[in-house]
């Protein structure tokens, strides 16, 4: 017998059986990156957002259409991970939109939703392109358009929009030049249609299906902070200010920052103009200070005991009635949120300011649902994020758009060295809207650059890549193939080094020795003298350096 209608309990095991669908094939889209790198995550955030989606399904009874709708709505709009996931929440978003006021739904409502799914899913794009997820949903929409005039039966119907689906997938690398040129199609795209051969394959079923359990979420900074002892912490003040100087000569500049790492540690020492910011760990601020005073005036200082801020959150950790309390450790006008991998990069962005450090990056791009906790763990007004990623800048975006209680300012950082020059920009007392125009400008002048490795063979503007071949990437782009790593960065960095380059930061990677970095360093400071140099461990995986130029 045919099913001609949808009701609440039908669609939910149809969202159940299409995100176990994609979790079980998630690794295969993965794999369909078009570069090469280790950084192929459509398949993992697609799947987390279509489980978070389905896991919502189920904290009420399956009544009505609408309602089952609604809820994987929303669970995948605070689950969604990476621009993929993002754009499944819109097009479950829209999907929902359509079936407002419906208890089930016939072919003719599912079509009608499926077009409002499109609909929704290219408004959140800022610059669709087709050869995506969105080309393919949209043959599935006008299929199902089709379909819904000349048939009744759910089945039949839903098996020809994946057929639409497919052949409009095959036809994605004609689009993109990228996909045709990597041999490979839509990963978004493939992702999608595994979700809704799922769906169709229990869509008779009757069966109970158990939903497949996603990994838990990252965990912050914070919470790694409190795993510490107080003990642990080497230096007790964290030590920051401003040295407002006429002129700064690089060799002044460098015998501070040399005497400041005499004095501790976490030292950042960076001139911009005529300020010049210092941030150091250290037991002896007071001779920091007279040190720092022979160069100039003196602003913004905050010196703060770690020790004693360490134990009151251990304490305030443990002791949820004291809520006042923690509140006020934490106030502020101002608070950030950033996106970090590294033990390195995680202290760097700590010593920046930032209040609330998210685990992610390639290949663990954190939920909106993740960036709302942060958000929601700062006690101010105006809360700027950092996503560091151009796949997670969307769910930045989603959290901002969600967020009702608080401004969220969202730079769109593509790369760690962003997130860092624009952290620079903060702690000169300008208002949210200037700092954030502020923060705008100081990205645009960054060139960001990465040495990684390949994870599959593949041919990249006629030449051979194969797997374990060193690959420089600039701007997101393939630059430098090789086979050692030391050699690959230096040739990177002489693409993108120039004699308008005034300042080059390296971050050596969890697979690179401190020895080893030093010799790059020594290699740049050689090679461009007027350059200024910054070695700094960021402990990243995945990434053998990161580099900024600026």
């Amino acid at each position: 017998m045919s099913i001609t209608k949808l009701n609440g309990s039908r669609l939910q095991r149809m969202l159940i059986a299409g995100a176990n669908e994609l979790h079980e094939k998630k690794q295969e889209v993965d794999a369909m990156n078009v570069f090469p790198v280790p950084d192929g995550d459509t398949g993992t955030n697609m799947s987390l957002t279509m489980l978070a989606a389905a896991k919502e399904t189920q904290k009420k009874a399956a009544l009505r259409v609408d309602t089952v709708a609604n809820d994987a709505a929303m669970g995948a709009l605070r689950g969604a991970r990476g621009n993929s996931g993002v754009i499944t929440s819109q097009l479950l978003r829209g999907f929902a939109k359509g079936l407002e006021g419906l208890e089930e739904a016939d072919v003719k409502a599912l079509a009608s939703a499926l077009e409002q799914s499109v609909k929704t899913a290219y408004k959140a794009v800022m610059k669709p392109k087709e050869g995506t997820i969105l080309t393919v949903a949209r043959a599935c929409a006008e299929a199902a358009e089709q379909m819904a005039e000349k048939t009744e039966d759910l089945e039949l119907f839903l098996q020809e929009v994946i057929q639409a689906g497919r052949e409009m997938l095959n036809q994605t690398p004609d689009m993109l030049p990228v996909l045709k040129q990597a041999g490979v199609v839509d990963a978004g795209g493939r992702g999608l249609l595994y979700i809704l051969e799922g769906a169709r394959k229990h869509m008779c079923s009757e069966e109970a299906l158990i939903l497949n359990q996603r990994y838990e979420q990252g965990a912050t900074a914070r919470s790694m902070l409190t795993a510490m002892q107080p003990q642990e912490i080497s230096f007790g003040y964290c030590t920051e200010f401003f040295i407002r100087v006429n002129q700064a000569s690089d060799d002044q500049i460098e015998q501070l920052r040399a005497y400041l790492g005499t004095m501790g540690d976490s030292v950042i020492c960076v001139s911009d103009a005529d300020v010049i910011k210092v941030h150091v760990h250290t037991d002896h601020p007071g001779l920091v200070l007279e040190e720092a005073l022979h160069l100039g005036s003196l602003s913004g200082l905050k010196i703060d005991n770690m020790r004693e801020q360490h134990q009151s959150l251990l304490d305030f950790s443990t002791a949820d009635s004291n809520i006042e309390m923690r509140q006020a450790l934490s106030e502020k006008e101002i608070g950030f949120v950033s996106v970090s991998a590294g033990s390195g990069l995680t202290k760097i962005f700590q010593n920046l300011g930032v209040d609330e450090v998210i685990a992610g990056g390639q290949t663990m791009n954190p939920a909106t649902e993740d960036i709302l906790h942060a958000v929601e763990r700062i006690d101010a007004r105006d809360i700027f994020i950092l996503p560091n990623n151009k796949n997670i800048i969307l769910a930045a975006e989603q959290a901002a758009a969600l967020c009702e209680e608080k401004t969220l300012h969202v730079i769109p950082t593509e790369s760690i060295p962003q997130g860092i020059s624009a952290m620079f920009c903060y702690g000169l007392g300008e208002s949210p809207e200037r700092l954030e125009e502020a923060m705008n400008e100081a990205i645009a002048a960054v060139t960001s650059a990465t040495v990684t490795f390949a994870v599959r063979e593949t041919v990249w503007n006629g030449q051979e890549i194969h797997t374990g071949d060193i690959l420089g990437m600039r701007e997101n782009q393939i630059a430098v193939i090789g086979t050692d790593v030391a050699q690959s960065a230096k040739d990177l960095l002489d693409q993108i080094v120039d004699e308008n380059s005034e300042m080059v930061g390296i971050y050596y990677g969890a697979e690179v020795s401190e020895d080893e970095a030093a010799e790059l360093e020594a290699y740049v400071e050689a090679k461009y003298p007027d350059c200024e140099v910054e070695l700094q461990m960021g402990g990243q995986p995945l990434y053998y350096y990161i580099i900024s130029v600026e």
